[in-house]
Parts: C-alpha cells; sequence; structure tokens
C-alpha cells in the first residue's frame, strides 16, 4: 500500500451520510511523534505505511480499542491489563502494557511501537506521554456509535484494511436503519443519565458514550447542547428539569458505585421530590454495556434501553 497517513492533529468531520446525522466533531485524533498541531480542519501529511501492516509493532491500550483491532484483524503486540474483560483469544498471551488510564511507559516505549491506539477520551493525558518517545499514535473517538465506525474507517485507511472496515462500517449502516424504523412513532421520554464513581457522580450528556446510547434509543437527554460529555451539576437544578426516567451507571467498580446510588437516593431527601422516582422510573443499568467508550454490544445497550423507555413499567428500581 502506497499512501501517505494524514498526520498532525486531524479532526475529520462527516464522512458518510450516517455519520453526518450525530454532528461528530471528531474520530480518529492521530499524530507522528512531536510533529506540529494544526488547525480543527487541518492534516499534515506524514508517517509513510509502506511497510506491511504485519511488521509493524502495534499496542492498543484499553480493551475497546483491542476489540476493534480484532474486528479488522490487526496483530497486537500489547494490550492493556482489565480486570472485567477477557482480551480475544489470539491476543490473551501478549505483553501487559498496564491499565488504560495509566500504561506503564517504560513498558511501551520498550517495545519500540510503530503506532499506539488510545480512546480519545484520554488524549489530555497520554498525548504527551506518546509525544516523548516519539511514535505515531491515534485517538480513536469511542465517545458515540457512529464515531466508533468512523474511526474503523479511518484505521482501515491507516493498516490496510479497508474491505473490513467496510464490512463493519455496512454492518452499522444496515442495523441503524432497520433499528430506526423500529423506532417511528415512540414517545420519547426526557431522561437525566447519571455516571457514578466512587464516593461522587456526574451528569452524562449527550457528547458521552452512555449519553449517545440513550440518544439513539430516541431519549431526550434533559442537559443538551452541552460541549462535554460529563459535567457537575447540583441536583436542584436536576429538579427543575424534573426528567420522566433516571438511568445511572458506573465508570469504575459498578458494585460500589449502584451502592452509592442507592445509599444517596435513599438518603438525599430531595430525590424523592423527582417526579421519576415518584414514577418508579429509576435504573440501573449494566456496567458491561454502558462504559466509558463505545463497543460492539451496543445493540444489546439499545434493547436494554428500549425497555427501559417502552417497555411495560416495572414496579421499584431495576
Amino acid at each position: 500500500m502506497n499512501k501517505k497517513i494524514k498526520a498532525g492533529r486531524k479532526w475529520i468531520g462527516a464522512g458518510i451520510l450516517i455519520f453526518a446525522v450525530f454532528m461528530l466533531s471528531g474520530c480518529v485524533d492521530q499524530q507522528q511523534g512531536n510533529t506540529q498541531e494544526n488547525s480543527r480542519e487541518g492534516t499534515q501529511e506524514s508517517a509513510d505505511t509502506n511497510d506491511a501492516t504485519e511488521e509493524k509493532v502495534i499496542i492498543a491500550t484499553s480493551m475497546a480499542t483491542v476489540a476493534i483491532c480484532e474486528k479488522l484483524d490487526l496483530p497486537l503486540a500489547g494490550i492493556p491489563d482489565s480486570d472485567l474483560y477477557e482480551p480475544p483469544e489470539r491476543y490473551q498471551d501478549l505483553p501487559k502494557i498496564g491499565m488504560p488510564m495509566s500504561p506503564d511507559m517504560e513498558i511501551v516505549s520498550s517495545m519500540k511501537p510503530d503506532w499506539v491506539l488510545s480512546p480519545v477520551s484520554l488524549i489530555s493525558d497520554l498525548q504527551p506521554k506518546y509525544d516523548a518517545i516519539q511514535t505515531n499514535y491515534a485517538f480513536l473517538n469511542l465517545s458515540s456509535v457512529p464515531g466508533m465506525y468512523k474511526s474503523i474507517e479511518e484505521l482501515g485507511t491507516i493498516f490496510d484494511r479497508e474491505e473490513e472496515a467496510e464490512v463493519l462500517v455496512k454492518e452499522f449502516e444496515i442495523f441503524y436503519e432497520n433499528y430506526q424504523d423500529k423506532q417511528k412513532g415512540k414517545e420519547s421520554p426526557t431522561v437525566l443519565v447519571l455516571m457514578g464513581l466512587p464516593g461522587s457522580y456526574v451528569v452524562a450528556t449527550e457528547n458521552s458514550y452512555v449519553g449517545n446510547l440513550v440518544k439513539l434509543a430516541g431519549g431526550i437527554n434533559v442537559y443538551p447542547n452541552e460541549t462535554k460529555d460529563f459535567i457537575n451539576v447540583n441536583t436542584e437544578d436536576m429538579l427543575e428539569r424534573d426528567p420522566d426516567i433516571i438511568v445511572r451507571t458506573a465508570h469504575a467498580l459498578p458494585d460500589m458505585v449502584m451502592e452509592m446510588f442507592a445509599e444517596e437516593f435513599k438518603t438525599n431527601d430531595i430525590w424523592k421530590h423527582f417526579r421519576a422516582v415518584k414514577n418508579e422510573r429509576v435504573y440501573d443499568l449494566s456496567y458491561e454495556k454502558f462504559g466509558m467508550s463505545a463497543t460492539f454490544n451496543y445493540p444489546e445497550a439499545l434493547e436494554e434501553l428500549d425497555e427501559i423507555f417502552y417497555g411495560e413499567e416495572s414496579a421499584g428500581e431495576k
């Protein structure tokens, strides 16, 4: 494959129509070493890809990026540690490079990677570290399902996997077209999305993965038009927006977080004034399906939201 990688900071707009619908601001943010940062629309030619992909040393630093690499049939040299997810069988015996949020850069550097692949949510933490070891890197937009597929499309170009990427993108297009047909005529509920961490919680907007799933399922986020994926909001402001439904999920340590949520809703008097609480429309989402990064189990996640939004109401919290 004789082409150049577009390097420097690159923010892609709509690639194909289905991605334009969701107004993606960026998909794969890729750069080589200390290449000077460009504008959002600008690109810079760099990083030749004449060598076969199989000869390149590629490291994936999150399990979500590992899953994408498997779908694209990419050989990996290193994968992250994970307490919650088993890596695909083909990657199980590979060296571990540390946790996704804080990879061991000594290990990463010692492997002399040609490319390091990470989720864009960690760009501010990881980009300086990748610059320091002067390696090519790509940050994938895993904050939405369309963003994931746009990233897949771009990785297909980078690593000579256009055919594999095209198959995956087409599968999503067909799925979502059919899914939208099934959603027609359903009344959209207003939804407050809470993302919990041990000891605290934040509001998830449409720019987060769980917020994107809520949007795809037809829910109306009570915090629209936000620029950040997560925001700190006081409960009085949440009450003013009075959502039909409250959904809760966890960033990490789901058992501890869900216990925290249960205690918070039990002891903080303000929650009893929410219509969603009065109507018993508070639901705990499955951690495996509603994490921080888009994954290929999004159809199951949407099915879970369908039941919450449009299925028969159940007594008590789920």
